[in-house]
Protein backbone atom coordinates (compact mmCIF):
# COMPACT_ATOMS: atom_id res chain seq x y z
CA UNK A 1 0.00 0.00 0.00
CA UNK A 2 1.42 3.47 -1.00
CA UNK A 3 0.99 6.97 0.27
CA UNK A 4 -1.63 8.81 -1.66
CA UNK A 5 -0.71 12.11 -2.96
CA UNK A 6 -2.18 15.05 -1.54
CA UNK A 7 -6.11 15.72 -3.09
CA UNK A 8 -6.79 17.60 -5.90
CA UNK A 9 -10.18 19.29 -6.85
CA UNK A 10 -13.11 18.37 -9.18
CA UNK A 11 -15.90 20.20 -10.15
CA UNK A 12 -18.97 17.73 -10.64
CA UNK A 13 -19.71 18.51 -14.45
CA UNK A 14 -16.04 17.89 -15.38
CA UNK A 15 -15.99 14.71 -12.94
CA UNK A 16 -19.00 13.55 -15.20
CA UNK A 17 -17.56 14.95 -18.76
CA UNK A 18 -14.45 12.94 -17.79
CA UNK A 19 -14.70 10.33 -15.62
CA UNK A 20 -12.31 7.93 -16.98
CA UNK A 21 -9.56 10.71 -17.09
CA UNK A 22 -10.31 11.29 -13.66
CA UNK A 23 -10.32 7.93 -12.32
CA UNK A 24 -6.92 7.21 -14.31
CA UNK A 25 -5.45 9.54 -11.78
CA UNK A 26 -7.45 8.23 -8.80
CA UNK A 27 -5.46 4.59 -9.94
CA UNK A 28 -2.48 6.61 -9.98
CA UNK A 29 -2.66 7.36 -6.46
CA UNK A 30 -4.02 11.05 -6.64
CA UNK A 31 -7.31 11.75 -4.49
CA UNK A 32 -10.05 13.98 -5.51
CA UNK A 33 -11.96 16.18 -3.58
CA UNK A 34 -15.27 16.41 -5.41
CA UNK A 35 -16.75 20.22 -5.57
CA UNK A 36 -20.21 21.50 -5.97
CA UNK A 37 -20.43 25.29 -6.05
CA UNK A 38 -17.23 25.38 -4.84
CA UNK A 39 -17.68 23.44 -1.68
CA UNK A 40 -16.17 19.68 -1.02
CA UNK A 41 -19.27 17.60 -1.15
CA UNK A 42 -17.06 13.97 -1.67
CA UNK A 43 -13.52 12.60 -1.68
CA UNK A 44 -12.21 9.88 -4.18
CA UNK A 45 -9.65 7.99 -2.64
CA UNK A 46 -7.69 4.71 -4.47
CA UNK A 47 -8.83 1.36 -3.07
CA UNK A 48 -5.44 -0.52 -2.29
CA UNK A 49 -5.45 -4.52 -2.59
CA UNK A 50 -4.35 -5.57 1.43
CA UNK A 51 -2.83 -8.32 -0.73
CA UNK A 52 -1.01 -6.18 -3.43
CA UNK A 53 2.49 -7.48 -4.52
CA UNK A 54 5.64 -6.39 -3.58
CA UNK A 55 6.17 -5.38 -7.14
CA UNK A 56 3.11 -3.03 -7.68
CA UNK A 57 3.68 -1.98 -4.19
CA UNK A 58 7.36 -0.57 -5.22
CA UNK A 59 6.24 0.42 -8.45
CA UNK A 60 3.11 2.79 -7.26
CA UNK A 61 5.61 4.01 -4.62
CA UNK A 62 7.52 5.51 -7.54
CA UNK A 63 5.25 6.86 -9.44
CA UNK A 64 3.82 8.49 -6.19
CA UNK A 65 6.73 9.76 -5.14
CA UNK A 66 7.42 11.56 -8.72
CA UNK A 67 10.46 9.00 -9.71
CA UNK A 68 8.15 6.80 -12.59
CA UNK A 69 5.03 8.24 -14.39
CA UNK A 70 2.39 6.11 -15.68
CA UNK A 71 -1.08 7.43 -17.46
CA UNK A 72 -2.68 4.28 -16.87
CA UNK A 73 -2.76 3.03 -20.34
CA UNK A 74 -0.16 0.60 -21.57
CA UNK A 75 3.12 0.72 -21.94
CA UNK A 76 4.70 2.17 -25.26
CA UNK A 77 7.81 1.16 -27.27
CA UNK A 78 10.43 3.53 -28.13
CA UNK A 79 9.55 6.51 -30.64
CA UNK A 80 12.99 5.09 -32.54
CA UNK A 81 13.59 1.51 -32.45
CA UNK A 82 16.61 0.46 -30.98
CA UNK A 83 19.27 -0.95 -32.98
CA UNK A 84 21.93 -3.45 -31.98
CA UNK A 85 25.61 -3.34 -33.43
CA UNK A 86 26.70 -6.66 -31.71
CA UNK A 87 26.58 -9.71 -30.01
CA UNK A 88 23.46 -12.10 -30.32
CA UNK A 89 20.06 -10.26 -30.83
CA UNK A 90 17.59 -10.25 -28.12
CA UNK A 91 15.51 -13.22 -28.94
CA UNK A 92 18.79 -15.26 -29.17
CA UNK A 93 19.30 -13.94 -25.62
CA UNK A 94 15.80 -14.43 -24.61
CA UNK A 95 16.35 -17.84 -26.10
CA UNK A 96 19.87 -18.59 -24.22
CA UNK A 97 18.28 -17.64 -20.89
CA UNK A 98 15.07 -19.84 -21.12
CA UNK A 99 17.24 -23.07 -21.49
Amino acid sequence: MGVEKPSDTVGIRDLKAHLSRHLRRVRAGTRLAVTERGRTIAMISPAHAPDEPAEVQWTRKMVLDGRAQWSGGKPEGPPRPVTLTSGPGVSEAVLDDRR
